[in-house]
């Protein structure tokens, strides 16, 4: 799956566009390297996404198409 998608699919990022942003603003990381907003999510990745002086830290636990709010915390963990 697509690095923005995942994103907003996983609710890290509410909307995909702000998430194709980010990641063309070079402020999302995918286990340490900079990635554009193609980049193909696996399991077990560790992504790190700047939220101005904030930054928030996961590891990929699964990835499904679609989710339910209530089921879009089970696929990552916070680090």
């Amino acid at each position: 799956m697509r690095l923005d998608k995942y994103l907003k699919v996983s609710r890290l990022i509410k909307r995909r566009t702000v998430a194709n942003e980010a990641c063309d603003a070079g402020r999302v990381m995918v286990n340490d390297k900079v990635v554009k907003a193609s980049y193909d999510v696996k399991i077990g990745d560790v992504i790190e996404i700047g939220f101005g002086n904030k930054t928030v830290k996961v590891e990929v636990t699964d990835i499904v198409e679609t989710t339910k709010k209530e089921a879009a915390k089970e696929m990552y963990k916070y680090l």
